[in-house]
């Protein structure tokens, strides 16, 4: 081969490498969008979410009760009454028992699974906030804001028991667990993780967020050991779950609340108020970036994820009348028509 066609010999391989590359690049991109808006209604704001993974039902807070709406239809289906200053719900399938977090109350109200219906409640700390189920320790975590603390409630005989205080150095916020007996929750106002081993009740390490301020939602990747935690600099910060390092770092839209992660694509996702829900995925090993970002609609940064269906679901008002075009509604104030907004990966 002489020396001409040699040189073109490599200009096409590497034409073949960097082609490679970029198609290999456009696969890692998702298409998410949102396909479809739910006018559920009702009153009060909203908070936490979560689908219930065996039902698909879709559980939001709403300051004082808690609705359970049909995701495909958005009809509620129940509403939870009686959760005064509501948060967070947690549910615990094997037990049929459910728990919502209120932070007005400082209780966890337990309700069954199947009917919708109260069976109690059980005293926390001063409002409870975040709330988690452990099915490692078979315990609900429930994360006190004001207290600093988590209160540990048993599943199976909730709720007749009491609950355990764990101390904590610092606001709690969101809360993870990896399932083999490790509970992770992000404290706001020091910019670190705490780790609870949840079976003797105790904080075993407290890690400073490397590149991350004030955190709120928090996700964990428990195959990889990567935890995901969405910081009011707007970034998401990757953080390893064995060593607590910080891996790597993220840009995100501003005023995160929420975060979620799914296995079967390997995509985290940062739901953010200024209208925006980011999707950030590990491109390379140990390379994580922000690989979209939909535009959704100012306010909503709550969010729930069914990696079944591989669909995240965005809480949100529609527009008050006469508002500005993008303009959220403040919080405390005059809201607009209570909607779930519904996101789905529509191609690749």
């Amino acid at each position: 081969m002489n020396a001409t066609r040699a040189a073109l010999a490599v200009l096409a391989t590497v034409s073949i490498i960097v082609s490679t590359g970029r198609a290999r690049a456009a696969d890692q991109s998702p298409d998410y969008q949102v396909v479809k808006t739910l006018k559920v209604g009702g009153e009060g704001r909203w908070d936490y979410a979560i689908v219930d993974p065996q039902t698909h039902l879709l559980y939001v807070s709403r300051s004082t009760h808690t609705q359970i709406i049909n995701p495909e239809t958005g009809q509620v289906v129940h509403d939870l009454a009686n959760t005064p200053g509501v948060h967070g719900i947690a549910l615990a399938p094997e037990f049929n028992r459910g728990f919502t977090s209120n932070g007005r109350g400082n209780t966890v109200t337990v309700f069954d699974l199947k009917t919708g219906d109260e069976l109690g409640t059980v005293k926390t700390g001063t409002n409870p906030d975040s709330i988690i189920y452990d099915p490692a320790s078979k315990k609900v975590f429930a994360f006190d804001g004001r207290s600093s603390d988590a209160s540990v409630i048993d599943a199976a005989s909730a709720p007749n028991t009491t609950s355990t205080r764990i101390p904590l150095d610092g606001k709690p916020e969101f809360a993870a667990a990896d399932g083999a007996g490790h509970v992770y929750v992000n404290l706001e106002d020091k910019s670190s993780i705490a780790v609870i081993d949840s079976k003797a009740l105790k904080v075993t390490a407290v890690w400073k967020i490397d590149g991350g301020e004030e955190p709120s939602g928090l996700a964990i990747d428990p195959a990889h050991h990567h935890l995901f935690s969405g910081c009011h600099n707007n970034v998401m910060v990757i953080v390893d779950t064995e060593s607590g390092k910080t891996l790597g770092t993220a840009p995100i839209g501003q005023g995160v609340d929420a975060c979620g992660f799914d296995p079967g694509t390997g995509e985290a996702f940062a739901s953010c108020g200024d209208g925006t829900l980011t999707v950030v995925k590990e491109t390379s090993p140990g390379k994580f970036e922000a690989v979209q970002t939909v535009k959704t609609r100012r306010g909503a940064r709550t969010m729930a994820l069914d990696p079944s269906t591989h669909t995240v679901y965005l809480a949100a008002t529609e527009p008050l009348p006469g508002a500005a075009a993008g303009e959220a509604p403040r919080r405390g104030g005059p809201q607009g028509p209570f909607v779930v907004l519904v996101v789905g990966r529509t191609s690749k």
